[in-house]
């Protein structure tokens, strides 16, 4: 082999150890904030306890991380575009760490949700950040297995997390829980110093300057978009705990849309948006946002409706609830890579609609058969759901990425990740809003082949079956091969 050839070789192989390490990083990342998140809801009832709270009170350990992770998600992505994918998602990393040790050190409530603030802070650098990486460092038509990867950690952090919460709480306490989130975050902060590409739209290993992307930086707008986020999701979760007739849902409502279209003029008026008007006409794009919403809709909505289900219906303890939900877990952390190397080889579009009628069919199969049923039928649902959303989740996110130029690709994925992240905050409290509603009602079920015991239940399915129903609709528009990117969302 000549010299060349060699120096050539030498460099695919480095190439490939970077790759490696970035998907290493970005992987155990993704996995740690879902571990961060699922072990926290296992031991709230613990800090409860501990702090002498209310349930209200309490509550604040969730629902602070989830409003500051909203708001986040979009900021850290424009970011990124502006400044460095390294050192915004090492700072993300930073931060997850400081807060995980204030949380562990915390001597009142208020000092404990201070620090899942700061959590938040940093996590939500992770999810937006770890795709656009992705996007970054591999062609188009080579990223979706990396993509599954990323799902994957999703998967297993959902199946490992309150198993995990639940052992080591009862073993040592809840505290331990933040000090292992800090260890390993920051055990990550010098694999994505070393690992993760520079800038979101160039090749260059070297940040922008700080003050020139502070410069660029489109404050109101981003502010308007985050905010928006955030209070879209505080007057769900809020309309779920005291009604979407209260004044502190609607008016978090009506603040978010008029901060959204303030977002809309801004994009237009300012010289130096945050977001070009161009990303909104991108249909592409557009499509692959609205079906991940409406999936993740259905996806979280069945997780927080499954428990209710089996336990006020079926009576099932803890550990048999966690029985019926691990499975589907497991499952979504095996498919997804296979999903996203598929998503590669033919087109992300067949895939997603596929996978959406699956969803859909299983979710109407709980609606007329399980709703009420014995636990196997519910289980035997679930996990037809976890297979269809295998096929959906790494295929569309592929879609979106394919859909981005690389100058947008940052602030892109922002946004779709936002939106991803809404549909699970809007899906469990608009679901679990209707089965209270229905629960209230005399009335027979509206599946007309429901043949259970449980009618409320049935019909709360059939709503995220409407979902699903919506976002196969909108998976029509997206793209059809992921082989050439950023070409504004036109088919390959």
């Amino acid at each position: 082999m000549s010299a060349a050839g060699q120096a050539m070789d030498a460099e695919e192989r480095a190439g490939q150890r970077n790759t490696r390490l970035l998907l290493i990083v970005v992987v155990t990342a993704i996995l740690i904030s879902v571990l961060n998140q699922t072990f926290v809801n296992v031991v709230v009832p613990d800090i409860r306890q501990d702090y002498g709270a209310t349930q209200g009170q309490a509550g604040w350990v969730i629902t602070g991380y989830l409003l500051v992770f909203a708001v986040g998600i979009p900021l850290y992505g424009r970011i990124a575009d502006l400044y460095s994918l390294r050192y915004t998602f090492a700072l993300g990393l930073l931060l997850l760490a400081a807060g995980s040790l204030a949380c562990a050190l915390a001597p009142s409530l208020p000092l404990l949700v201070a620090g899942r603030v700061l959590q938040a802070a940093g996590a939500s650098a992770i999810p937006a950040l770890g795709f656009a990486s992705v996007a970054k460092a591999l062609p188009p038509g080579s990223r979706g297995t990396a993509l599954g990867l990323l799902s994957s950690s999703v998967g297993a952090g959902a199946a490992i997390g309150p198993v995990l919460g639940g052992f080591v709480a009862g073993l040592t306490g809840w505290h331990v829980l933040f000090y292992l989130t800090l260890l390993l975050a920051a055990l990550l902060i010098p694999g994505a110093l070393y690992a993760l590409p520079g800038t979101a739209d160039g090749g260059s290993t070297k940040p922008a300057g700080f003050m020139a992307a502070v410069q660029h930086f489109d404050v109101p707008g981003g502010l308007s978009l985050a905010l928006a986020a955030g209070l879209a999701l505080f007057g769900v979760t809020q309309g779920q705990v005291v009604g979407f007739s209260s004044p502190i849902s609607w008016g978090s409502f009506v603040a978010a849309g008029f901060l959204a279209a303030f977002f809309a003029w801004r994009i237009r008026a300012a010289s130096d948006p945050f977001v070009t008007p161009h990303l909104f006409r991108n249909k592409a794009f557009l499509a692959a946002s609205v079906t991940g919403f409406f999936m993740m809709f259905c996806n979280v909505g069945s997780l927080v409706l499954v428990p209710l289900l089996l336990s006020e219906v079926n009576g099932l303890s803890a550990a048999g609830i966690g029985l019926v939900l691990a499975p589907g877990a497991l499952v979504v952390a095996v498919l997804s890579p296979i999903a996203g190397r598929l998503s590669d080889r033919f087109g992300p579009r067949t895939l997603v609609r596929v996978g959406l009628v699956v969803i859909g069919l299983s979710t109407f199969s709980v609606s007329a058969f399980a709703a009420g049923a014995s636990a196997v039928a519910v289980a035997v649902g679930m996990l037809g759901l976890s297979v269809g959303f295998s096929m959906v989740n790494s295929p569309n996110a592929n879609a979106a990425a394919a859909s981005l130029s690389p100058e947008e690709s940052g602030v892109g994925l922002g946004i779709y990740q936002m939106l991803f992240f809404l549909g699970g905050g809007f899906g469990p409290a608009v679901a679990a809003t209707f089965l209270a509603v229905r629960q209230g009602s005399e009335s027979g079920a509206l599946n007309p082949l429901f043949v259970a015991s449980s009618a409320p239940f049935s019909d709360a399915f059939l709503l995220l079956t409407a979902a699903t129903v919506v976002s196969f609709v909108a998976a029509f528009g997206l793209k059809k091969s992921v082989g050439k990117g950023g070409k504004g969302g036109k088919d390959a």
